[in-house]
């Protein structure tokens, strides 16, 4: 029997958000894979309108894997592993047409995923951090060193004043 991986993923969702599903995916596309702050630069400098709907779950899930007090993972060593966009519940209108007819009108939804894992080097440089020995701390000194105080000497300043 193969043994399973099992790789802890933090997940983001936003539902009913009012664009196709198709304009959705041609942006979770550009993004899957992605080190989250390579997927905020291509989102903010994309022109498609839902390219903020999927920067806001983006967003979402950064803030799901910081709070987690059982992870401690940082928001910018994770990569998105999965980035979907699913139809959702389609609106249907109706709009009068030439001679009685009715043209329907579809207006549809769309339920965008983000799933967040650390990335392979974050998790390597976690390994090593966790593998190397901590330090020990140097045991208290009782006897206090000797000090010597050095008494300074005040040596008055000598003002000098210039005859005009």
């Amino acid at each position: 029997m193969a043994a399973v991986e099992t790789r802890q993923t933090v997940r983001a969702q936003a539902k009913w958000v009012r664009s196709s599903a198709r304009k959705a995916r041609l942006v979770t596309d550009l993004i899957r894979g992605r080190s989250v702050p390579e997927a905020r630069t291509i989102l903010a400098f994309s022109k498609r309108a839902v390219a903020e709907d999927v920067e806001k779950v983006l967003r979402s899930a950064i803030a799901n894997a910081e709070s987690r007090p059982d992870l401690h993972w940082n928001g910018d060593d994770l990569v998105i592993v999965a980035a979907y966009a699913n139809e959702g519940p389609t609106l249907k209108r109706h709009r009068a047409r030439a001679r009685g007819r009715v043209g329907r009108i579809l207006k549809r939804s769309c339920h965008i995923t983000l799933e967040l894992a650390p990335s392979p080097a974050a998790l390597a440089a976690a390994a090593t951090a966790a593998a190397r020995p901590k330090r020990e701390r140097a045991p208290k000194q009782t006897e206090e060193p000797a000090t010597t105080e050095t008494e300074t000497a005040e040596t008055p300043t000598e003002e000098t004043e210039s005859e005009s």
